[in-house]
């Protein structure tokens, strides 16, 4: 699979059925190897080893209703009141990052209103966080600590 521009780490990968799979720690089982997965799991890792984000309060593919359909959120992280405060839509590294990507992130946080937004390839990351008194966004320069999304 192509670098990223993440911190490496040491992912499990198995084949199974001809089709090869990486393990994810927080659903706690092998799924499908895909370039979005890939950066899903280097990401999620990222977070975890080097910012501070418990697994326990971090939870991939999480089901909403917006509109009355069926959409999942890639991530979101949690609370300790497990009130939902970060939102991370992953692409594909070769997928560019564009409105489009934020337009889809945006409705998912149509439901959650959380207080953060990340979108990433895997190659770039965008972070912005929310202000919905001033009903506007602030973008980042890097994805925040878990102690600093959670004060």
């Amino acid at each position: 699979m192509q670098s990223l521009n993440l911190p490496r780490y040491d992912a499990k990968i198995d084949c199974a059925n001809g089709r090869k799979q990486i393990f994810d720690c927080l659903r706690r089982c092998y799924v499908a190897l895909t370039p979005e997965e890939w950066v899903r799991q280097h990401f999620v890792n990222m977070l975890i080893t080097q910012k501070g984000y418990p697994a326990t309060l971090t939870a991939n593919e999480v089901a909403i209703q917006l509109n009355g359909m069926n959409r999942r959120c890639d991530t979101v992280v949690y609370d300790k009141q497990l009130k939902p405060r970060v939102i991370i839509e992953y692409k594909a590294p070769t997928v560019k990052i564009d409105a489009k990507v934020f337009a889809q992130i945006a409705r998912y946080n149509l439901v959650l209103r959380v207080d953060y937004l990340i979108v990433s390839n895997g190659l770039q990351h965008f972070c912005c966080k929310m202000d919905y008194e001033k009903n506007s966004y602030t973008f980042l320069t890097d994805i925040p600590a878990y102690s600093d999304i959670v004060n």
